[in-house]
């Protein structure tokens, strides 16, 4: 059996008192339902997996019933809903925003960007200027608090 090295020991020592849970760091899983006709979605999908994500998709046909089975309230709702670390993702929310709330780990329900701005993450669009949105978080009753602004 090999022994680490000291630098591997510090290492995982300096990831272990920095509080970065092992899924924030490398392939999270992330299930993601989508309306089986949602291009931007499939987009969104693969932003994630750009950035180390392992998503798995699920085409639903009633994207409604899966927002209320996992508490989107209606002012966040958008084209997607995903879960992945015991939170709820909702529409385009960038990569970025996905792992600093897997390493912070916050006592909320989820995030989400509500509509489909232009520039989101699967809703670029070429030659028009990307819009200004808000990433919000959202708790079991509903309220929301911005949690990022891009």
């Amino acid at each position: 059996m090999r022994r680490m090295t000291r630098r591997e020991v510090l290492g995982a020592f300096s990831l272990a008192i920095a509080g970065v849970p092992l899924a924030a760091q490398r392939g999270a899983a992330v299930q993601v339902y989508k309306d089986p006709t949602c291009g931007c979605c499939a987009l969104w999908v693969e932003h994630l997996r750009k950035a180390g994500f392992t998503a798995t998709v699920t085409d639903v046909d009633d994207m409604a019933a899966i927002k209320a089975k996992h508490g989107v309230p209606g002012l966040v709702r958008s084209c997607h809903t995903a879960l992945v670390g015991g939170y709820v993702l909702e529409g385009h929310v960038p990569a970025e925003d996905v792992q600093r709330l897997l390493r912070q780990r916050p006592g909320i329900v989820g995030v989400g960007v509500p509509g489909m701005p232009i520039g989101s993450p699967g809703m670029e669009v070429a030659g028009v200027k990307p819009q200004k949105y808000d990433v919000l978080a959202f708790n079991k009753a509903g309220e929301t608090h911005v949690f990022a602004s891009h």
